[in-house]
């Protein structure tokens, strides 16, 4: 495991090297180019709703990244109610993780960049889904969440106002609330 070495000249605010992400921005407006990142996955079926991701590396700052002793491994799958045996989360309960992890993450990050104190987070969500949509019994219900609602409980000395719009720098965020063209291809043995 790699561990960092903190100069003792450097400022941390909620756990977050300040001074280093300071020196990470100047980089990137210097050379826009290492901004890009290229985020991976693969997924195997197993059995009814059951499936299983891997996630290893990833491509970022110009270079594939290393760091990754093992992959991380994420089973999915259904509850009994949905014809699955609970081997792991649905795949919408993994959005919801996803954006809420996000969203803390970003506000933390953001607030420090800021000189905000954060002292705890506490969060939960709701996604309200008509299965409707997804079995194809009405075209005019969506597939997918018919809305998300997230309260955060937050213990720090900024407006609610002002860690919200932190949060909403998220890229989950952005993400669930902007349609991201996605190209999909099936090949067949």
């Amino acid at each position: 495991m790699k561990t960092e070495t903190v100069n003792i000249h450097d400022t941390i605010v909620n756990g977050v090297n300040v001074t280093r992400m300071g020196e990470t921005i100047t980089t990137v407006k210097n050379d826009p180019k290492i901004a890009k990142f290229q985020f991976r996955a693969q997924n195997k079926w197993i059995v009814g709703g059951h499936n299983q991701t891997t996630i290893h590396g990833f491509y970022g700052a110009g270079t594939e990244d290393t760091n990754r002793s093992k992959p991380f491994i994420l089973d999915a799958d259904e509850p009994p109610v949905l014809l699955g045996e609970d081997k792991g989360p649905n795949p919408v309960e993994y959005v919801l993780t996803a954006l809420i992890s996000c969203m803390t993450t970003t506000m933390v990050y953001h607030a420090a960049a800021q000189g905000i104190r954060i002292e705890a987070i506490e969060s939960t969500l709701e996604g309200n889904l008509d299965l409707q949509g997804f079995l194809g019994l009405r075209e005019d219900i969506r597939k997918g969440y018919e809305n998300i609602t997230i309260h955060f409980k937050v213990k720090s000395d900024a407006s609610p106002e002002t860690l919200a719009a932190l949060a909403k720098n998220s890229p989950v965020y952005d993400v669930v609330t902007n349609p991201v063209p996605v190209s999909v291809s099936v090949a067949t043995e």
